[in-house]
């Protein structure tokens, strides 16, 4: 299996941690703004793009603050979506690290742009 570089992102987001999280965390939410579906069923979310399956186990989350995915197929890699909440400001900003193969990187930092974009337009923010 070839390496992976750590990929962190970080894009601010008009929305209060209380909105968007389920929008992290839930299956028919993810699925409006992720992946094309997203199936759950006995603690394992299927992620499906373009008729591909990928399976992740949820192995942290913390209510209106974080979530944290670990691919099943992928050892030891995952993906994880923190909420930053400015304290002085109060702005919002959601904080993703995620693997991903050096060849790839700029498809993957244009796909979570685009993924981002579209979660912004799914919430109206």
């Amino acid at each position: 299996m070839a390496e992976k570089t750590k990929l962190n992102l970080e894009y601010v987001v008009n929305s209060s941690p209380r909105i968007l999280f389920p929008y992290l965390s839930e299956p028919n939410e993810l699925a409006q703004w992720f992946a094309d579906d997203v199936n759950y069923a006995e603690g394992i979310y299927e992620f499906v793009w373009d008729d591909e399956s990928f399976k992740a186990k949820l192995i942290h989350s913390k209510e209106n603050k974080c979530v944290k995915y670990k691919w099943l197929e992928d050892e030891p890699y995952y993906f994880e979506i923190e909420i930053v909440l400015d304290e002085l400001t109060n702005d919002v900003a959601l904080s993703i690290t995620d693997y991903v193969k050096e060849d790839n990187l700029e498809d993957r930092k244009l796909i979570w742009n685009n993924s981002i974009s579209y979660l912004q337009s799914v919430i109206g923010a």
